[in-house]
């Protein structure tokens, strides 16, 4: 017989597609998930699993028990949690994957001011430069830029512009440039993130048509996976940086740094939550998406 603990088993094999990202889903050992999955397969007397030597995938009859375990799984979580919504109680673990820097900054005040709200919530907020790699066993994915993956449900969390900026003192030096097509004579900095060709800047006339973008292929001097990095560099007067509004607009105030091309319009970096359609929602993840909607949407704090 099927139990609770297989329906588990086999529905996190299938979301994460490894053993051992199953195994630390379920914090248990990968070789005890394979013990697992040996039985379970001489139990149902058919394979659920097509092993290679670098490839494991689930065969049709695991697809299928995948998909139902996910169903039932679902639905089993989510009755105790509908018995504290229903008493005005959210309750259950909820994972969180966020940006390094704009989770720090943002993000991690208001998990804590959600979990406080509703002490029987267990959150999980995981930061990293890379959030799509971290979001296999997330409820909900903090995302900054362009959507790739249209298998999530996405809700737009607030607006925010990208603006290139500099040093008043890069600018004294180098001068400052009056179109996007200058930026190649230019000192470059560059953020890698979200894989995107971080070294095409797209870019519009704010006057003319808002559908098109033009581009322009700029060469960096410096780069680095981390934000904060990059914006140091821009204050120390080592060139131009292409920053999310939500990074520089404090410094821009207070003259750390100097907006330039303000008549242009960068591919903007909107901030979303982003949902895994192949979950469904539940009333602890709609509230929480509600309750930053409420805090960043109305008046983001870098507007």
């Amino acid at each position: 017989m099927i139990s609770l603990t297989d329906l588990r088993f086999i529905e996190a094999l299938g979301r994460t597609g490894s053993l051992s990202a199953a195994a630390r889903l379920l914090n248990v050992t990968p070789p005890a998930l394979s013990m697992r999955l040996k039985r379970l397969e001489e139990e149902l007397g058919v394979r659920l699993v097509a092993r290679g030597p670098r490839l494991m995938r689930l065969t049709s009859e695991g697809e299928n028990l995948s998909s139902e375990a996910r169903h039932i799984v679902g639905r089993v979580d989510e009755l105790p949690r509908m018995l504290d919504v229903a008493h005005g109680r959210l309750a259950g673990p909820l994972r969180i994957v966020a940006p390094l820097g704009f989770g720090r900054a943002h993000i991690a005040p208001l998990v804590a001011k959600f979990a406080t709200a509703h002490p029987s919530l267990r959150p999980d907020l995981h930061l990293s430069d890379t959030p799509w790699k971290a979001s296999d066993s997330a409820d909900v994915v903090i995302h900054i830029g362009e959507l790739r993956d249209s298998s999530w449900v996405a809700h737009l969390l607030a607006r925010n512009e990208r603006w290139a900026c500099a040093s008043a003192k890069y600018l004294a030096s180098r001068g400052t440039p009056d179109h996007p097509k200058k930026l190649v004579e230019h000192a470059c900095l560059t953020i890698l993130e979200n894989e995107e060709d971080v070294t095409l800047w797209h870019y519009r006339r704010r006057a003319r048509d808002p559908k098109r973008y033009e581009s322009v292929r700029i060469t960096p001097t410096l780069r680095s996976n981390d934000g904060e990095v990059v914006r140091g560099w821009a204050m120390s007067g080592l060139g131009v940086a292409l920053r999310s509004q939500w990074d520089v607009a404090a410094l821009v105030r207070n003259g750390s740094l100097v907006r330039i091309l303000e008549g242009f319009e960068f591919q903007p970096a909107h901030v979303m939550a982003l949902i895994p359609a192949r979950r469904g929602g539940s009333a602890r993840v709609e509230q929480f998406v509600r309750f930053l909607k409420g805090n960043l949407s109305r008046k983001a704090p870098w507007r």
